[in-house]
């Protein structure tokens, strides 16, 4: 039974274009037939606490002498990783929250990557999730364009690539969707058939994306 992980980070509940992809992913997902399940996650409107204990960064057996981390914090931390190692895809809602990922984000991150048990640590090959498809949907209120005065300032996307495909050893995917704001603010008018066109273009990239990882 395919179980696609959608978890959503961005803040507007009502607006939102990384929300709107996810959507489209999921009940793209779905309709490959009712063997195709979803389990979500709203990070958002469920935050999950950062992390309570520098030791969670570790596996038990890695911790130092005198290691004891909440024990509710360990369980929840532990209920993360196993919802995640369940996923067969994981889709990623992703905003751009000042260069980089939404808080909500970061904190999950620090919950699911553990070294020595999700990650390689010294010579233990500990990556689970290797191979396995991941597929980041990111909002950007403006662009950054190579050549552009704010050309490398996404420090979001880079870092995900790094965490879940070099760490995790996950297969990613990219769907961008840039220039949000052109909707909004005005100095940025000129720019709204972009911003239009990318955000159709994102959703048939969804569309087609799910179809191709859900027949897999």
């Amino acid at each position: 039974m395919p179980n696609l992980l959608q978890l959503d980070s961005s803040a507007d509940l009502r607006t939102s274009r990384s929300r709107s992809i996810t959507a489209t992913f999921a009940n793209t997902w779905t309709a490959l037939g009712p063997d195709h399940t979803v389990t979500r996650r709203d990070l958002h409107r469920d935050p999950l606490p950062h992390l309570a204990d520098a030791d969670l960064h570790w596996p038990a057996r890695l911790r130092p002498a005198g290691a004891s981390p909440p024990a509710e914090a360990e369980r929840q931390q532990q209920g993360l990783i196993d919802e995640l190692l369940a996923a067969d895809v994981l889709l990623l809602g992703a905003p751009l929250y000042n260069y980089s990922v939404p808080s909500t984000l970061k904190a999950w991150i620090d919950n699911i990557h553990v070294p020595g048990l999700t990650a390689p640590f010294g010579s233990a090959d500990t990556q689970p999730l290797k191979g396995r498809p991941a597929v980041i949907v990111t909002s950007r209120g403006g662009a950054y364009d190579t050549g552009t005065p704010t050309e490398g300032w996404d420090h979001a996307v880079p870092a995900l690539q790094l965490i879940l495909g070099s760490s995790l050893g996950m297969s990613v995917s990219v769907i961008t969707t840039n220039l949000t704001l052109a909707e909004t603010v005005p100095a940025l008018a000129d720019q709204l058939d972009r911003s239009r066109n990318e955000l159709a273009a994102a959703h048939r990239e969804a569309t087609e994306l799910a179809e191709k990882l859900g027949a897999a």
